[in-house]
């Protein structure tokens, strides 16, 4: 009986291969296509083009959608990373921390890693993410902040010349044990603060402020979290010059 199996398994390929690699060809069996990589079968991710699966990342694919101005004006919600990679966005990553737990098998070693994004002009995102390996740490993290994107409203101190250059008015964020607070200051300036703060605000657009930080610093996390929460609250506060009546088009 297992003579005759070998001439009735050799019409359909065996299993020299892996199961089924007679069936399914080069790449199908389990075995077959071992040690080619992944792009064996003519798949490859970098390649994959993309396609939107929300109404707002085929309006921004369409470029009917332009700026982040009318995602806002329309406060329509960000559900796609690769909507902000149409608009010119820069990264920056603030740091890279290792982080542990206990385990039943010991201790598991992640890394945990902060990313900054933002465009130099009025648009500032923040964004964590704790992953086995640094690379993918460091991808989650650009992803989650592309999301988390806000918009920076900028204001004068003292006489209404030129373009906006500080806060509009003292705002203040927390976060676990730290506490951040912006202040406006004169043109010219500068920022005055700890590094860490410092990069968000210049990612946001402000060149002239003042900051106030209490509580645990030294917790990088807590403190750009602050930030961030602070710098998110600028529009929370309606002064007069906004109070102007606008007329609101048809969402797209």
């Amino acid at each position: 009986m297992a003579d005759d199996a070998g001439p009735g398994m050799g019409d359909r390929g065996g299993f020299g291969g892996g199961f089924g690699s007679g069936i399914l060809g080069h790449c199908g069996g389990r075995g077959g296509g071992r040690g080619q990589g992944r792009g064996a079968c003519g798949f490859n991710a970098e390649d994959k083009e993309w396609i939107p699966v929300t109404k707002l990342g085929r309006l921004v694919k369409d470029m009917k959608i332009k700026s982040l101005e009318e995602i806002y004006l329309f406060s329509l919600p960000v559900k796609e990373s690769e909507i902000i990679d149409f608009l010119s966005l820069e990264d920056e990553v603030l740091k890279i921390m290792p982080v542990q737990k206990q385990t039943r098998a010991g201790q598991q070693t992640r890394f945990k890693a902060f990313v900054a994004i933002g465009d130099y002009n009025g648009h500032v995102g923040l964004g964590v993410k704790c992953s086995k390996e640094v690379a993918t740490a460091i991808r989650g993290a650009i992803i989650l902040a592309k999301l988390s994107i806000v918009p920076v409203r900028r204001g004068y101190w003292g006489n209404k010349i030129s373009k906006p250059h500080t806060v509009p008015c003292k705002v203040t964020g927390p976060c676990g044990s730290v506490l951040v607070r912006v202040i406006p200051a004169l043109r010219g300036t500068g920022i005055v603060s700890a590094p860490v703060p410092k990069k968000l605000l210049m990612m946001a657009g402000i060149n002239d402020c003042h900051t106030l930080a209490r509580g645990c610093t030294a917790t990088l996390g807590n403190f750009a979290n602050a930030t961030f929460a602070a710098i998110s609250k600028i529009y929370s506060c309606l002064t007069p010059d906004i109070w102007e009546e606008m007329v609101f088009t048809k969402s797209p």
